[in-house]
C-alpha cells in the first residue's frame, strides 16, 4: 500500500511539474519583466497580442511567439541571417489508399493468423507461416504516428525582424 502511494505522488508531482514547465505568452512576459519592460509601447502591445512587425528585435519575437522548433542560418543582399521556423505536430492519418487492407485488424486475413501456423506449397517446397505477412505496427498502434510542419517563420538581420511569413496548412 506504501509503494502504490509513493507512486501517486510521483505521478502527481511530474504532472504538476510538467503543466508549470509549460511555455506561454504569459509566462514569457512574468518571468522576463525587464526584457518586456525595455520594448516599446507599440511593441508591448503587438507582444501581449501574440503577433510582431518588421523591425522588432528578437527578443520581442522570443517574448511574442516563443522558442522556435529549428534555426536555420544563411544569407540575405550579402548579410548573415537566422531563420526561425515554428512547426506543429498533426497526425498523420492513414487511408484505404495507402493501405489496401484498411479495416481489418491482425490475423483476419485469409490464410494468416497469430494463433498457428499456415502451411503453404509452392514449387514442391513447403512454407509455414506464424503471424501475419500484412501487419504494421504503427497502421494497429494507439498512437498514430505525427508529422511536423512549419506553419510560420521569422528572418533576422543583425538581429532584428527582416521578414515573416504565416504558412498556409497543406490541410484541415
Amino acid at each position: 500500500m506504501k509503494t502504490i502511494s509513493k507512486v501517486f505522488l510521483l505521478g502527481i508531482a511530474a504532472v504538476g511539474f510538467c503543466l508549470t514547465s509549460c511555455e506561454t505568452l504569459d509566462n514569457r512576459i512574468s518571468e522576463h519583466p525587464d526584457m518586456f519592460n525595455s520594448l516599446s509601447a507599440r511593441d508591448q502591445a503587438l507582444v501581449r497580442q501574440g503577433q510582431i512587425r518588421s523591425g522588432m528585435s528578437m527578443n520581442a519575437v522570443w517574448l511574442a511567439w516563443g522558442s522556435p522548433e529549428q534555426k536555420a542560418n544563411g544569407e540575405m543582399r550579402g548579410r548573415p541571417t537566422e531563420t526561425w521556423i515554428y512547426v506543429e505536430n498533426r497526425y498523420a492519418p492513414y487511408g484505404s489508399a495507402y493501405y489496401p487492407y484498411y479495416g481489418y485488424g491482425p490475423g483476419f486475413y485469409p490464410g494468416f493468423g497469430f494463433g498457428g501456423g499456415i502451411a503453404r506449397f509452392h514449387h514442391g517446397r513447403s512454407f509455414v507461416f506464424f503471424g501475419d505477412p500484412f501487419y504494421d505496427p504503427f497502421y494497429y498502434s494507439y498512437i498514430p504516428p505525427t508529422i511536423s510542419i512549419p506553419y510560420r517563420t521569422v528572418t533576422f538581420v543583425n538581429g532584428r525582424v527582416m521578414s515573416f511569413q504565416y504558412l498556409k496548412p497543406p490541410y484541415r
